[in-house]
């Protein structure tokens, strides 16, 4: 991967300097500046200074040339987490647009979850609903991902893993949806290099091989474009080469099952001119040179993609008989299609009616992307619920087909004519009897091609069928069903759900008459995204939302201050027993031990296993076992150096494995260490959410390191490897902590 360049302050004041104004370009300066003193005595896990980190995204913001806002956002992104900075300070210094912003891009990390995969999909949801406010919110987070991704290597294994996909999952899609590809394709070629560095590494390496035949290869192909083109006479042309990306032609391989040296297209030209008229003028030249491949031409000037993205494309038998990739396009257009919806700020300061018209037709992708985001957010029951709609409505590959009037509808690929139907409108969908798809009427399972011109048959007597939530493949439509039935049977719905909480509320103790009043019902139907607590209890007895989901968050508070209370006993144990607590194993603590009993040996039976105290290996970790003299097998995780000494000194070492055993599953002794800054309640939330995920805290001990450093050590119980990661994870995202790691003693 090409190196990315490393901004100074000064640079990217040079850069916002030369198309901002004099005062604007004052403003920036003056939040580096509050932003550096905030930040001035933090580091980041590298070591290097944490001002580093806002100075980069700033500088990828000033590079696509956003607004003086967003450039600020980007100095400014971090300090109301991280720093002792509010956004009332941020408000008063400056304005209620760029608080607006930075509150959109900060996680949610003093809200408690039942788990890391919510605490994330409430993070995403709360950032993409940001964003349908102001689309700039995800442009910060944008640069903000791509810095760190940059930077991924100074993390643990583990994490670079989950933040990869993370960024393939969201924050690429999102990229591409927003058009903005100079930012998508280096976020999926740094996230392949910590997915499959193995692939990537060779994909990377037989590209460097081919190099100088790729250029030999690409500059003679311009040079026949340039000749062909030379009769006619156009203005301001461009013709280049650029090599494919790493990721594209892993896809390319992985999707079509291909070996590297099967893939031709290893680069493309690239032409740019300054009119429509003139493209397909160039379109022609070329293919009037070289014989274009049946199925390799697409018009995306007359068809732009759901993004705004706008060009030609061609494959042709280029030189030497070798297919080669033409892609035509104007000047605008590639700003766009390098830029995206960002592109809307490079703009918006021009005058002249042709680059107002590309604001307007951008801006209104944008808000195709917006309005979907908000259906979505209207239709979800939980954060999972709505990103996995995100992913799998916005993000996922898409067709085009057109109505008999000729209007274009995008749709997710898969999806039939019932999709279509409700993305038209709810009424449509509803009355559906049947559908044609270019004249001839097909199943309602039929799926949709990009081209085909949909035309949906209704009848005013019609009623959907259950029957057709196996028939649609977008969240949209599945929704609009599930709420068609949910209205028919909603009084009953609603008395069933009542009575259920009220039910569960009894079995787990608490007093119905104090919790079920009006106040706290609609507290917890605003918490879950209702919009009445009517529709909260509908939507328990139709079987869409989990009784105990509603039960915690009515009780929410009732159990936070009994933690509170045990948290508050906890720290005075912790201090009479001269910063050390052994708690003994009494009716809260006492616990099934875990034993060598779920310990499987290859090959041999019947001999004395014990887990190694070093390294407290817990089912899940990957574990080596080795024979002592006189005390059977050790087992060990894999990496504990106990292992590898036992390897230095030759001692013979056996394969063993977890055995999954049903029913009472014991629990485990794990350690842990916490560092993080010496701040005020840091033990605190260290306890608080280690007893939320667990019961069984056998000692905590915490000290301050010689650089004044936080260091708090646990040793806890856990059934396995999944719960301690999870716990892990919640350690990770508490304010001021720097990392978290398994103790080897």
């Amino acid at each position: 991967m090409a190196k990315t360049k490393k901004y100074t302050g000064e640079e990217v004041l040079t850069l916002v300097s030369r198309y901002m104004s004099e005062s604007d370009t004052a403003k920036v300066k003056e939040a580096y500046e509050w932003a550096s003193d905030l930040h001035k005595k933090q580091l980041r896990q590298s070591g290097e200074p944490y001002i580093v980190h806002p100075i980069q995204v700033a500088g990828i913001l000033a590079e696509i040339k956003m607004d003086t806002a967003t450039v600020i956002s980007g100095y400014l992104h971090d300090v109301v987490e991280d720093t002792t900075a509010t956004l009332a300070d941020v408000e008063a210094k400056f304005g209620r647009t760029i608080a607006q912003i930075i509150d959109g891009v900060t996680k949610i990390s003093k809200i408690r979850y039942k788990n890391s995969q919510e605490q994330l999909a409430e993070n995403h949801r709360k950032l993409l609903l940001a964003m349908s406010k102001d689309i700039r919110v995800i442009i910060v987070k944008l640069a903000d991902r791509l810095h760190n991704m940059r930077t991924l290597g100074a993390l643990r294994e583990d994490k670079q893993r989950r933040i990869a996909n993370e960024t393939l999952d969201i924050y690429a899609p999102l990229a591409d949806r927003l058009g903005i590809s100079t930012i998508k394709w280096e976020l999926e070629d740094l996230s392949l290099s910590y997915l499959d560095p193995e692939k990537y590494h060779s994909i990377a390496s037989q590209m460097n091989m081919k190099r100088d035949e790729r250029i030999r290869y690409v500059q003679e192909a311009v040079s026949e474009i340039q000749k062909a083109i030379q009769d006619l006479e156009l203005h301001n042309v461009s013709v280049y080469g650029r090599p494919k990306h790493i990721y594209s032609i892993y896809r390319k391989m992985t999707d079509k099952h291909k070996a590297f040296e099967e893939i031709y297209d290893l680069s493309a030209v690239r032409v740019l001119t300054d009119t429509i008229p003139d493209t397909y003028a160039v379109l022609g030249a070329i293919h009037s040179k070289w014989m274009p491949l049946p199925g390799r031409f697409k018009d995306y000037i007359a068809l732009p993609k759901a993004n705004g993205y706008q060009s030609l494309h061609t494959t042709v038998i280029g030189p030497g008989g070798r297919p080669l990739e033409v892609q035509i396009r104007t000047h605008s257009m590639h700003e766009v299609a390098e830029f995206g919806v960002a592109a809307h700020w490079a703009y918006k300061k021009n005058k002249g009616s042709n680059k107002e018209a590309r604001v307007s037709d951008h801006s209104q992708q944008a808000l195709n992307v917006i309005q979907g985001i908000l259906e979505l957010q209207e239709d979800a029951k939980s954060a999972e619920d709505f990103m996995a709609g995100v992913q799998g409505d916005l993000f996922s590959d898409r067709v085009y087909a057109f109505t008999p009037r000729g209007d274009v509808f995008e749709l997710a690929k898969g999806a039939g004519p019932l999709d279509m139907a409700f993305s038209i409108h709810t009424n449509v969908g509803i009355t559906t009897t049947g559908a044609k798809v270019n004249g001839r009427i097909v199943p309602l399972d039929y799926k949709i091609k990009t081209g085909d011109i949909i035309e949906i048959i209704t009848s005013s007597t019609a009623k959907p069928s259950r029957d057709w939530l196996d028939l649609v493949s977008t969240r949209r439509a599945r929704n609009k069903i599930k709420q068609y039935f949910k209205q028919l049977d909603r009084d009953d719905n609603i008395e069933a759900g009542r009575e259920l909480l009220t039910r569960h509320l009894r079995e787990t103790g608490f007093n119905v008459s104090d919790l079920l009043t009006t106040s706290h019902l609609i507290k917890a139907a605003e918490a879950l995204h209702y919009h009445s607590y009517d529709d909260m209890f509908a939507a328990m007895g139709y079987g869409d939302v989990a009784v105990p989901g509603v039960s915690n968050k009515l009780t929410e508070g009732i159990r936070e201050a009994q933690q509170e209370v045990e948290t508050a006993e906890l720290q005075r144990e912790l201090l009479e027993e001269g910063h050390e607590i052994k708690r003994d194993e009494t009716a809260l603590t006492q616990r099934q031990k875990g034993t060598s009993d779920n310990i499987i040996i290859a090959g041999v039976d019947n001999l004395l296993v014990r887990l190694g105290r070093c390294c407290t290996p817990v089912p899940g970790d990957q574990i080596k076992g080795y024979i002592t003299k006189g005390r059977g097998i050790s087992v060990h995780r894999v990496g504990c150096p106990n292992i590898r000494a036992a390897q230095t000194e030759g001692q013979r070492l056996v394969d063993v494995e977890w055995e999954d055993k049903k029913g009472l599953k014991p629990n485990y002794d794990a350690d842990l260490t916490v560092h993080g800054e010496n701040r005020n309640g840091l033990l605190n939330d260290v306890l608080r959410t280690v007893n939320n995920r667990t019961k069984f805290v056998n000692s905590v001990n915490g000290h301050v390191t010689k650089n004044s450093m936080a260091q708090v050590s646990l040793s806890l119980g856990v059934k396995n490897s999944e719960q301690l990661n999870i716990i892990m994870d919640s350690l990770n995202s508490l304010p001021a902590v720097y990392d978290v790691e398994r103790t080897f003693h």
